[in-house]
């Protein structure tokens, strides 16, 4: 399966960093619903403002993948209190799949024509786990951290995979289509909405020192045995 093809040019924000008038024009549409709230919005491409509560926005998770019509393409949507993200949506548009999860009511994944489905964290042993990561491209200064964490996850887990839209590796966590996530250098319009789909889901998320400050964009997340082995690999 194929993406569509992309609409009009893409203009480079840095290296493998590119905005599209697709994610202009979906921040616009998101903001707007949301405006109805009167909570501040926070997006990826108009900014915004954060506080005690606002909403983040990734308009568009995956443009490179978007550009390239690979269809791992995210929206990504969470309303974060004190610190901590309580409701949370993901959608694949290509992919006809919507996550979506509140704080304390559990997480579930909505599709056409199906009622939605209860997620739950996979349970695998971790030498049987795949893993989900992505590598810190913007970040050149983490490298050598990330590197002999990947070493070492790729020695203790089945495998490693890297689709590329943060969002939708966290989601597919919460659907135990993998067995865990982690990442160095990602923003909270990355994580969000997908950390609480785990969390929601029965898993555990972090940030690399094992504190709650994933929003921070360094994120190790998973079930309950999965996440506890990536603490050990990261040196926690």
């Amino acid at each position: 399966m194929l993406g569509p093809r992309p609409a009009g040019p893409a203009e480079q924000k840095g290296a493998g960093d590119y905005v599209t008038q697709v994610d202009r024009a979906s921040e616009r549409a998101i903001t707007e619903v949301l405006a109805s709230t009167s909570i501040p919005v926070l997006g990826e491409e108009d900014g915004g403002s954060a506080g005690e509560r606002y909403w983040v926005v990734d308009p568009l998770d995956g443009t490179t993948n978007y550009l390239h019509r690979f269809p791992i393409v995210g929206v990504s949507v969470a309303l974060v209190e004190g610190g901590r993200p309580v409701v949370g949506v993901v959608h694949a548009p290509f992919l006809g799949e919507t996550y979506v999860a509140e704080r304390g009511e559990g997480a579930v994944i909505e599709r056409p024509g199906a009622g939605p489905t209860r997620l739950r964290v996979s349970e695998l042993p971790p030498e049987r786990a795949v893993v989900g990561t992505g590598f810190p491209f913007r970040h050149k200064e983490v490298l050598a951290r990330y590197f002999g964490v990947f070493q070492r996850a790729l020695e203790r887990f089945e495998d490693l995979r890297r689709p590329g839209a943060a969002s939708l590796d966290l989601a597919w966590v919460s659907a135990g289509v993998f067995d865990g996530f982690f990442e160095l250098g990602l923003s909270a319009w990355d994580v969000a909405a997908g950390a609480l789909l785990i969390e929601e889901a029965g898993g555990v998320v972090t940030d690399w020192e094992g504190g709650r400050e994933y929003l921070s964009g360094n994120i190790l997340a998973g079930s309950p045995a999965v996440h506890a082995e990536l603490l050990a690999i990261a040196g926690v």
